[in-house]
C-alpha cells in the first residue's frame, strides 16, 4: 500500500498528535475487522491460530526492543501496569532511595512516590536545569539507590535522554534501570540489551500505531525472580490450559506477569501495527521522524513570535517539537489550528507537535503555511 492508502488519516487534515493517541494504519483496521468477522462467524474456532499470532507478536516486540528472547516480553494492559509491577514488586527496605527526573508523566511518577510509605526516599531531579541531564541523575544516586526510572523521551517537550550512558552507569553500580519508553518505542530505536535496561514498558496507542488497552513490558531474565507477583491467575503458567494441575510454579518467562485472559483483539491489532513498522524498517522510520523534527525546528524558527520550547540540539531531539507564541496563548492557538484541520496538543504552556514517519515535508510545509496565516 502507498502511505495514503495505508494511512487514510492523511485525507482528514494534519494529524500531528501521535504522542497522544495515533490513528491506526489501514492494515491494523483490517486486522481488527477480520478478527471480528472470525468471531461473528466461527467464535473461537481459530484460537490455536490466535496463540501462534501471540507468540509471533512477542517475537516481533523482542526484535523491536532489542530483547534477546521473546521470553522477556509480557503483554499487559498499559504502561502504568508495567511500572506498577516493578514499583510494588520489589522488596524495598526503609532507607532505600530511587531516582527519577522531575516533571515525569504521572504514570512514571505516582507508583514510585507511593513507595514512600515503605520508607523509600524518592529523589526527583530537574534534568532541564542541569548542565548535563545524565550527570545530574547519576549524581543523585548513592550507595542506597535501588533504582533509576526515566522516560526515554519526555512527554511534554520531547527531551531525549542518553539511555546507553544511564544504563551502563546503573549496571556498574548494581542499580536497577527502568525505562518508560512510550514516547520512543515505534519512533526511535530501542536496545534494552545494549543499554542495560532491566525493565521497559510502553503502551501501543502512541508511536506503535496500535490500540489502547495493550502494552509491551520487558523484564530482564535475571531480575524477574526479584519481582513479587501481585496477581495470580490461570494464564501465568507455561501450560495455562492444564486447569486441573495441582500446585505449580509460575512461568519463568515474562508470562508470569500475565495473570488472566489475554487481550486477543488487541494482539491482532498490535501485531499488524508492529509488522508495518518492522517491514518499513526502524532505521527508515526513525530517520524520517528525526528529519520531520529538524524541518519543524527550522521552519518554526523563522516565524515571528514563535519560540521553540523543545531542546534543539541533535542528541536531545525526538519525534516531539513544542513551541509557544509571544502574543497568542497556546490554548487559543490550539483551537484556531483545529479549525483549520490541524490536530495538536497543549502541554503546559506550549503547543506540542508529533508527526509520524508516514508524514513529511509536504504535510509540514502546509501546516507552516496554516500557522503563518493563523498568527
Amino acid at each position: 500500500m502507498s502511505p495514503r492508502e495505508q494511512f487514510p488519516s492523511l485525507d482528514q487534515g494534519f494529524y500531528f498528535n501521535h504522542a497522544a493517541v495515533s490513528p491506526w494504519p489501514r492494515g491494523t483496521a483490517d486486522a481488527v475487522k477480520q478478527f471480528a468477522e472470525e468471531n461473528a462467524v466461527n467464535g473461537p474456532a481459530a484460537y490455536r491460530q490466535w496463540i501462534e499470532r501471540e507468540k509471533d507478536l512477542r517475537r516481533k516486540l523482542a526484535s523491536l526492543t532489542g530483547a534477546s528472547s521473546a521470553d522477556d516480553i509480557a503483554l499487559l494492559k498499559n504502561t502504568t501496569e508495567g511500572i506498577s509491577l516493578a514499583a510494588w514488586g520489589l522488596d524495598w527496605q526503609a532507607g532505600d532511595n530511587l531516582v527519577l527526573p522531575a516533571g515525569e508523566f504521572p504514570s512514571n511518577r505516582l507508583p514510585w512516590l507511593a513507595q514512600s510509605c515503605l520508607g523509600v526516599e524518592i529523589r526527583e531531579v530537574d534534568i532541564r536545569a542541569a548542565e548535563n541531564a545524565e550527570n545530574a541523575l547519576l549524581d543523585a544516586m548513592d550507595d542506597n539507590t535501588r533504582l533509576l526510572s526515566v522516560s526515554a523521551v519526555q512527554w511534554n517537550d520531547g527531551f531525549r535522554l542518553d539511555l546507553a550512558r544511564l544504563g551502563q552507569a546503573c549496571h556498574s553500580a548494581h542499580v536497577l534501570f527502568f525505562v518508560d519508553a512510550i514516547q520512543q518505542l515505534g519512533a526511535l530505536p530501542v536496545d534494552v540489551e545494549g543499554c542495560h535496561i532491566d525493565f521497559l514498558a510502553a503502551d501501543a496507542h502512541k508511536w506503535l500505531l496500535g490500540p489502547e488497552g495493550i502494552a509491551v513490558f520487558y523484564c530482564r531474565e535475571s531480575v524477574r525472580p526479584r519481582l513479587r507477583l501481585l496477581q495470580q491467575g490461570w494464564h501465568m503458567y507455561d501450560n495455562p490450559w492444564n486447569f486441573h494441575a495441582g500446585d505449580r510454579q509460575p512461568s519463568s518467562t515474562a508470562k508470569r506477569f500475565e495473570a488472566g485472559s489475554p487481550n486477543t483483539l488487541g494482539q491482532a491489532a498490535l501485531h499488524a501495527s508492529v509488522e508495518l513498522l518492522l517491514s518499513t524498517g526502524m532505521e527508515q522510520v526513525s530517520g524520517r521522524i528525526l528529519d520531520n523534527s529538524e524541518f519543524l525546528i527550522r521552519e518554526l524558527g523563522r516565524l515571528p513570535g514563535i519560540k521553540i520550547s523543545s531542546r534543539t540540539t541533535e542528541n536531545r531531539r525526538s519525534g516531539i517539537v513544542s513551541f509557544t507564541h509571544s502574543a497568542i496563548s497556546s490554548g487559543q492557538l490550539h483551537s484556531q489550528l483545529a479549525k483549520s484541520g490541524v490536530t495538536t496538543a497543549v502541554r503546559g504552556d506550549s503547543i506540542r507537535l508529533s508527526p509520524h514517519f508516514y508524514q513529511g515535508e509536504t504535510q509540514i510545509s502546509e501546516f507552516i503555511r496554516i500557522l503563518e496565516r493563523t498568527i
